[in-house]
């Protein structure tokens, strides 16, 4: 059993039954029954499709919130939402946590392309940091499979991201509107800069957006937490040796600062009603990020590294999407998106005393095409339906240079160069109005994958030489949508979901804890998800809107790091140490089950009140023991609750971010090995202790200016959220003033 925040899961669950009746009592209030739920539009099944229309959890999210959270990178923005749990190893990522998964078991989207390629990993990712907030239009997030539509990865859930649409001129003139930003961060001393323009006739669209942002080292909060999370001294290269410096400010994390810039550029052409064509090129370029939970450990008492970054994190997203809406006899609406990414992510890391500094850089091309129409059978039918072929090649080189001669060697690479992962699928998917208050909607998704490797012996006598692994896979769901009256909806829906073994999977070898070596395996099989959720959601429209969503997940012949056997021999020599033997095995299997309710009430124009609770709990086998265990990705009871008032050009929030707390118990072993990042208990045991913070926003609207004023943990709490590395910012003073023309 879970133990939760205030350390009394019966006192939180007290709490929330105490409040779950207030939103219904609160809607007795209004006895208008003349409007009915929002018809809020989101997308869905890659269309845009009406929020009360669909089965599943979604939640929405915009430009005009964005503005006011004024988040300083995606996965802040996602995690603001508070349905959302973020993990952070360093500064410079966010890897996002729904419903119990995370990594590479849920699915990144941005505008319509996946963003998921074939070396995303089970250990905590930061991909989401490469895409801009401040060029963001709106996003959703799709809790549960979305594998129908996205194919693998999409367990967890589905994060669509879409970024700003180049508009069209509705006069005979030309359009010229745009935004200047600036943005200062005091616990980071974060300095951002942005600018958006979109030139535009009645035909023909231009839109570009650049922002550049530079992250000093992060300040911790100084009440509660624990000593152990001060970062007390460093590793600094001095002359030709590694001292240890004493840091004269434990509260700065010393050595967790990097600097990011993103462009935006959009083209687009309407030449006539019918057709709407695009090109979009997405550019993100970091410097070098220090991995921080890495620079915090301890061997023998020191200080394990002298350095350890990311190297810089590059990605580029090429994309063409041309869309006909004229009606025909096979479809309504029919799209097409051709897209084509390069990723270039590397990792440097030196020990303490020793000058060997290893490189190793990854590049991947991804190419994908999807194709998908619409088709309207009659008033109350629909189909959707498609195919995709995505490809994925991935070089991987190492080197080791000698930092004091600057003599190179190559070292084994951390997977196997010139792999390559290609997935084809095609889908489909029915919508009927049965009745007036009921809506059925089904699909299905036949999927086929292919992962090849070859394996250098150079380093490794691997006992094979190559790998060639297919697979195929179908998956589908069955929604039922109830609406007894123009307020209520119920949900119920079934649906599957899968993940294929991409590069990381079968071929990668890399030290994954001090001791512990990971090796290819060329063995391996899908792993596949069933879920099942009911929902119900009450929606009077500036009065009170209402959701509860009950789900449980089962995963089965799950991919996990287990030991393994390499050439008969349990352990190796890695990198000079000798290594315990592990490798990704379908070995496993996981359940997870949770809640999620929220309630947003208006209680006059002027005044709401929004509050999100997510509880989820769950057990995964063991990575070294045949039996169950927590689930490592099931984060504690987490949420949000915020007041908020807007009137004219002011808006002011003031909001609550929790987390509750684990028991030592009740962590995951493999959170439990990782000592430098928990807290100690009473007997000296890990835990993850909870916390909160208490936050303040405010936007002011001056004509074409808006000024924005925000006092961040305010209480100045220390805390790190669970399974991070980095302690999070304390008492943070945001300022940010934008121009619009």
């Amino acid at each position: 059993m879970k133990i939760y925040c205030f350390n009394n899961r019966n006192t939180i669950l007290a709490v929330i039954l105490f409040l779950l009746p207030l939103p219904y009592l609160y809607a007795q209030v209004n006895k208008d029954t003349t409007k009915s739920l929002s018809p809020v539009s989101v997308y869905y099944n890659r269309w845009e499709r009406k929020i009360n229309e669909v089965p599943n959890r979604i939640t929405k999210f915009n430009f005009k919130q964005q503005r006011l959270q004024n988040p300083q990178t995606m996965a802040d923005a996602i995690g603001v939402t508070g349905e959302v749990f973020i993990q952070k190893s360093q500064m410079g990522g966010g890897s996002p946590m729904i419903r119990g998964f995370a990594t590479n078991r849920v699915l990144i989207v941005v505008d319509g392309v996946r963003m998921n390629n074939a070396i995303y990993r089970s250990g905590n990712l930061q991909n989401i940091i490469s895409f801009d907030p401040l060029a963001l239009e709106d996003a959703e997030v799709i809790f549960g499979p979305g594998s129908l539509m996205y194919g693998s990865d999409a367990i967890g859930g589905v994060m669509d991201f879409h970024t700003l649409q180049p508009k069209f001129a509705t006069e005979n003139k030309t359009l010229v509107k745009g935004d200047a930003f600036v943005r200062y961060a005091s616990a980071n001393q974060e300095k951002t800069a942005h600018a958006n323009i979109n030139i535009a006739t009645n035909k023909f669209s231009f839109l570009t957006s650049l922002t550049s942002s530079d992250f000093g080292d992060l300040q911790m909060g100084k009440n509660g937490g624990q000593d152990s999370y001060l970062r007390k001294e460093y590793v600094e290269r001095i002359g030709n040796q590694d001292v240890v410096i004493k840091n004269t400010n434990p509260y700065i994390q010393k050595q967790s600062g990097y600097h990011q810039n993103n462009l935006l550029t959009k083209l687009r052409y309407k030449p006539s009603e019918h057709w709407d064509i695009q090109y979009g090129f997405h550019y993100s370029k970091t410097g070098n990020i220090p991995r921080y939970d890495r620079l915090i450990e301890y061997a023998a008492g020191n200080l394990r590294f002298a350095e350890w970054n990311y190297g810089p994190q590059f990605w580029t997203m090429q994309n063409l999407q041309i869309v006909n809406k004229k009606a025909t006899t096979l479809y309504n609406e029919a799209k097409l998106i051709v897209a084509y990414q390069q990723y270039e992510e590397s990792r440097i890391d030196r020990r303490r005393n020793n000058n060997n500094q290893r490189t190793q850089t990854e590049n991947i091309d991804a190419t994908s095409i999807n194709v998908d129409f619409t088709k309207a059978i009659n008033e109350g039918e629909e189909i959707f339906y498609g195919a995709e072929w995505v490809g994925n090649i991935v070089g991987s080189k190492a080197t080791n240079i000698n930092i004091a001669n600057n003599l190179q060697t190559k070292v084994a690479t951390r997977y196997p160069d010139g792999a390559t992962w290609n997935s084809f699928a095609v889908y489909a998917s029915y919508k009927k109005e049965i009745t007036e208050k009921l809506n059925f909607s089904s699909g299905l998704r036949y999927n086929t994958g292919q992962t090849k490797a070859s394996f250098d012996t150079t380093f490794f006598r691997f006992p094979f030489t190559s790998s060639n692994i297919n697979n195929r896979n179908l998956t589908g769901n069955i929604g039922l949508v109830f609406k007894p009256s123009e307020r209520l909806q119920l949900n119920a829906l079934a649906s599957t979901g899968f993940r294929m073994p991409n590069i990381d999977d079968i071929g990668k070898v890399f030290e994954s804890a001090p001791g512990n070596v990971v090796v290819p395996n060329n063995q391996l099989k899908p792993e596949y998800a069933w879920n099942y959720e009911i929902g119900v959601q009450y929606n009077k429209p500036e009065n009170i809107n209402y959701y509860l969503s009950v789900f449980t997940t089962t995963l089965n012949n799950a991919l996990t790091n287990r030991p393994f056997s390499f050439n008969g021999q349990d352990s190796i020599m890695y990198d000079g140490t000798k290594s315990s033997v592990n490798a990704i095995q379908n070995v496993a299997n996981a359940k997870v089950w949770g809640i999620q309710l929220g309630w947003e009430l208006f209680f006059n124009k002027h005044i709401k009140w929004q509050t999100k609770l997510n509880w989820i709990e769950g057990h995964e086998t063991d990575d070294t023991k045949n039996e169950q265990v927590p689930l490592r990705h099931a984060p504690p009871l987490f949420g949000s609750s915020a007041a908020q008032w807007q009137k004219n050009k002011f808006a002011f929030e003031l909001n609550t971010q929790f987390n509750g707390q684990i028991n030592s118990e009740n962590l995951a072993p493999s959170e439990k090995a990782k000592t430098a990042i928990y807290a100690l208990d009473k007997s000296g045991k890990p835990f993850c202790p909870s916390w909160y913070t208490v936050n303040l926003k405010a936007n002011y609207n001056i004509g074409k200016l808006q000024l924005h004023l925000g006092w961040e943990n305010i209480t100045n709490q220390r805390y790190r959220p669970y399974s991070s590395g980095i302690v999070a910012a304390g008492s943070n003073l945001v300022t940010s003033l934008r121009y619009s023309f």
